[in-house]
């Protein structure tokens, strides 16, 4: 009887929720000022946004997990008998894991790897993790999973607002269009994940408290004839994601809104007063 394991990257938040299932996460590496975290092991959320606000000007970069640990992740799931492995990772247009994932499979003998690209980040990826466990639960194949796993990614949707774009230019996470990015450094911008998985502006707004009242509008727009669940990641706004929260539910009480902090290799590139706003429709 086949044996189905779970591997996500940590840019998905798991770390800081409670799974049913045993999931092994693989983490990127964050470095700051030259000293390398591994990312929340080394350094949790709380701990990087304090820093960082602290000390504005720190140098702040990034590096995927490596290949080769990813490949070792896979054989200790093989040594623990384990026959397949389901392997979701963030979206391949933010991130080269999704191809690191997929040559790691390559090399490692005895155990089938399907590498998944969620094609979103945080809990986006959770969604598709929570997922595959309740498949893998109820006796459901590899293929069966996958497919189910791929039509699910397109029902779910991301906003994002950073407070600056510094750190979303400086590590080349934001694709913009041609003439678009001077503006946008002057202003509020609100983005989204495309259907592809890029992380793309999708309107210019002046002040944060506008951006955020636009963001609030878009998604009760989007929602009010759904079935969904909400989440918003916060970095260092709790207190503005519970507010956030509370305005949502005043329109969708009987909805599920759940609060989760962005973990700290992506809040490296979305930087300190991000709030990122997402929906998974149900079917």
């Amino acid at each position: 009887m086949n044996k189905i394991g779970i591997v996500v990257c940590g840019n998905s938040g798991v770390d800081y929720l409670k799974l049913d299932y045993p999931v092994k996460v693989i983490h990127s590496i964050l470095n700051l000022d030259g000293k390398e975290y591994e990312d929340f092991v080394d350094i949790t959320a709380e701990e990087f946004y304090k820093k960082v606000v602290n000390e504005p000007d720190v140098s702040i970069s990034t590096s995927q997990t490596p290949t080769g640990v990813i490949a070792q992740t896979y054989e200790s799931l093989k040594d623990e008998g384990y026959t397949d492995i389901i392997s979701i990772v963030i979206s391949s247009k933010l991130s080269g894991t999704y191809q690191g994932a997929k040559l790691a499979g390559d090399m490692v003998d005895g155990i089938n790897v399907c590498v998944i690209d969620s094609k979103s980040v945080a809990h986006g990826e959770y969604y598709l993790v929570r997922r595959a466990i309740e498949m893998i639960k109820l006796g459901h194949s590899v293929d069966e999973i996958e497919k189910d796993l791929l039509a699910l990614r397109e029902n779910i949707k991301i906003f994002v607002l950073v407070d600056t774009l510094k750190y979303l230019v400086k590590n080349g996470r934001l694709s913009v269009a041609s003439g678009f990015l001077g503006s946008l450094l002057k202003i509020k911008p609100l983005l989204h994940i495309t259907e592809e998985g890029a992380l793309v502006p999708l309107e210019k707004i002046r002040t944060t408290s506008k951006a955020r009242e636009r963001l609030l509008e878009l998604l009760q727009e989007q929602i009010k004839s759904l079935d969904v669940e909400v989440f918003i990641a916060y970095t260092n706004n709790l207190e503005d994601a519970k507010e956030l929260k509370n305005k949502i539910l005043a329109n969708h009480p009987s909805i599920v809104v759940d609060l989760v902090p962005l973990t700290p290799v992506v809040g490296a590139h979305a930087g300190p007063g991000t709030i990122g706003v997402g929906y998974l429709k149900r079917s």
